[in-house]
């Protein structure tokens, strides 16, 4: 009966879910009003409701199950929101920063623990683990602030694994010791099973990723089961493996990272749920640990208390500020380093529990522990959301104004399949940075007149429909529009003018067209009748599944108007999806519309693209045109994306070879390719109207 359950403490399941999300709902609301990250308002109203305060909810099996689900999730969410190429490229600072964080706060809790608390050493170096490790608690406010692709925030988060990974390992190698199987076996057996499952995890979750995002083509929910499955399925076996879950759950995020787009639906259906549900559990479980009443226990509790607390602000501070200097990093990026580094919850208590099982910590550290999770708890989102705004004003974000606000238009005729596919890749190249959440993308069926004018534009805007639901579970807006024109390329002319798109994201089938024509009547109109960026795309495999995108820069392209911003595109689409880039830049003097002589101001096509963001990792090579087919051809794999950057008839940058070369590319590979027309700048849109 509901009824039982509804005395104090509550035990019904549907009251305490009802009461969970009651405070998922109102403490963010009411932090709010008061400027203070709404994951502290979850925080202190578990401490308030919970048994250690009023006594509302106990902390149960329901409240501890949805707590370590809610841990895993969080971690695993932060493996896939890093941007794994810098993850890479600055893998040896996480590792600088991981082993000063862990090293200095285990030479002073150490330390401490012997002089000031009378340990023996073991104890005094399981004492000092507790706070060496760190959790991510604030990482929700760094995700909400874009800050991910920050390299201080990835070298922190990178250096989470490091820290947690030690921890945990002085906590194996002492619990060992105090129990008397520290032996060969014993060393033998860990060794053993961390290098198997990290090797095992890295090894076979990308390629089956990319199997199952490319093979199944049902239900979007099966993907995100399937992403659950590799995220606690890794978190298992990093149990069976000897080491934390915790540790299972960030490295399938990373094994993850590349398949899933950062701005795609998949990781909008990951990002939602864990925010709305399962993250805000494992806050709320934390929240109940807090017990303000041991203070008023004894001297001894509140001198553990003072000690834990002061150390891990001390030390924390010193390791984010002594890796901030090594690498250059400024004073905001150190203090956020510092706040997201402060965060004490999983490994902390896991370490002091198991102490206390043993018998190496008494009730007052067990006590002091839960004080210095409450302190931490709401200092750690306080200060990475004041200092991770400061990053964003500093590093040199661009101000948005209405003259560059994006707008993305997709004219497409083609099956929904396919339909999807220039979708995400609008969503690869959508910007998604402070401001510009708000423009949408625009979708465009053009009917011509025939006796079944109304069917057909039912069925237009049925298909449309479909297009609107895609896009919602990328919480991406989009705007349909259905016109009826005899000339389909003056239709989408027409609606590139009237709604001042920037850039067309157009489908072709590859197949061979007609005298002259580069892609067919249509496209080939479009391109004559508008200076803006278009991208035709055949996109046949998921996105997600590029590892490497081949960039084609005929000679004298770099000096072509929109050659950044096309760039910029290119390197959207490799970051969303995590793969590296290699550039192809064709050779050839002769080429008549390149200028005479550059400047010396003037850079290369190498210096050109490497001098726009983002940075993505890059290899360059040169070819001719007579072996660039072959070059083409060794890269035609289901994980490959060819792209050619290609310019307008007569304009800088333009080669007879790119009137053949897109129906070239579509007889060597089945896989995905774009070709990329820059933008040649502005021009009166009135001579667009005027087109019949």
């Amino acid at each position: 009966m509901i009824s039982d359950g509804l005395g104090i403490p509550i035990t019904d399941s549907v009251a305490i879910f009802w009461l969970a999300i009651v405070v998922f709902l109102v403490a963010p609301l009411v932090l709010d009003r008061y400027r203070l990250p709404g994951i502290v308002g979850i925080i202190i109203a578990g401490a308030t409701i919970g048994p250690n305060g009023l006594g509302i909810l106990e902390r149960g099996e329901t409240i501890v199950l949805l707590g370590e689900v809610g841990l895993l999730y969080l971690m695993f969410v932060a493996g896939l929101e890093i941007d794994f190429a810098r993850f890479v490229e600055t893998r040896e600072r996480s590792l600088v920063f991981g082993l000063l964080s862990f090293l200095i706060p285990q030479a002073v809790g150490t330390a401490a623990g012997m002089v000031l608390l009378g340990m023996s050493f073991p104890a005094a170096s399981l004492f000092a683990s507790i706070f060496a490790s760190h959790t991510l608690l604030a990482f929700p406010v760094v995700s909400r602030l874009g800050l991910t692709d920050n390299e201080s925030i990835t070298a922190t988060i990178g250096g989470t694994i490091v820290t947690d990974t030690i921890a945990l390992l002085v906590l194996a190698v002492v619990v060992a010791a105090e129990v008397g199987t520290l032996d060969a076996t014993f060393w033998f057996q860990l060794v053993l099973g961390v290098s198997t499952f990290f090797l095992g995890v890295w090894l076979v979750v990308p390629p089956l990723s990319r199997w199952f995002f490319r093979t199944v083509t049902q239900e979007s929910s099966l993907e995100y089961l399937f992403v659950l499955a590799v995220a606690f399925g890794s978190a298992f076996l990093a149990m069976v493996a000897g080491i934390e879950a915790i540790v299972g759950a960030f490295l399938a995020g990373l094994a993850l990272n590349r398949q899933i787009p950062h701005h795609g639906p998949l990781m909008n259906r990951i990002e939602f749920v864990g925010n709305a549900l399962f993250i805000p559990f494992f806050l709320l479980s934390v929240g109940m640990l807090v017990d303000v009443r041991v203070l008023l226990e004894g001297w001894e509790t509140l001198l553990v208390s003072t000690i834990l607390v002061v150390a891990v602000l001390a030390t924390k501070w010193a390791a984010a500020w002594a890796t901030g200097a090594a690498f250059g990093y400024s004073e905001s990026e150190r203090m956020t380093m510092f706040g997201l580094s402060l965060g004490q919850a999983a490994a902390a208590l896991a370490i002091v529990l198991v102490g206390y099982d043993v018998g190496l910590f008494g009730e007052s550290v067990l006590n002091g522990t839960i004080v210095m999770i409450l302190v931490v708890s709401v200092l750690s989102p306080a200060i990475v959301e004041r200092y991770g705004r400061e990053v964003i004003r500093t590093t040199g974000r661009e101000e948005v104004t209405e003259d560059r606000l994006q707008r993305i238009l997709v004219p497409s005729s083609a099956t929904a399949e396919h339909r999807r596919g220039l979708f995400d890749l609008a969503f690869a190249i959508r910007e998604t940075e402070t401001g510009l959440d708000a423009a949408p993308l625009y979708a465009l069926t053009v009917v011509q007149p025939s006796p079944t004018v109304e069917a057909d534009v039912a069925a237009a805007e049925a298909d449309l429909e479909e297009t609107v639901a895609y896009a919602a579970g990328a919480a991406v807006p989009v705007v349909t529009q259905t016109r009826i024109d005899h000339n389909v390329a003056s239709g989408v002319l027409r609606a590139t003018v009237e709604n001042r798109i920037s850039t067309v994201v157009v489908g072709w089938d590859g197949a061979a067209s007609r005298g002259q024509r580069v892609f067919g009547e249509v496209i080939d109109q479009v391109l004559v009748g508008t200076d803006r960026l278009v991208l035709v795309s055949r996109v046949r495999e998921p996105i997600s599944t590029t590892t490497e995108v081949t960039v084609v820069l005929p000679p004298g392209i770099e000096y072509n108007q929109g050659f950044d911003e096309a760039i910029r595109q290119i390197k959207r689409i490799a970051s969303d999806v995590g793969a590296s880039i290699r550039a192809v830049a064709v050779d050839d003097d002769g080429e008549p519309t390149r200028p005479l002589k550059a400047s010396a101001s003037e850079s290369t096509v190498e210096e050109a693209f490497d001098a726009v963001e983002p940075e993505v990792p890059t290899q360059f090579e040169t070819t001719n045109w007579e072996r660039l087919t072959d070059r083409l051809a060794e890269r035609t794999g289901r994980s490959q994306l060819i792209v050619v950057v290609s310019a307008r008839r007569n304009a800088l940058g333009w080669h007879p070879e790119l009137r053949t070369l897109p129906k070239r590319i579509s007889g060597l590979t089945d896989g995905n390719f774009v070709i990329v027309y820059p933008a040649r700048g502005e021009r009166d849109d009135r001579q667009f109207l005027e087109m019949r």
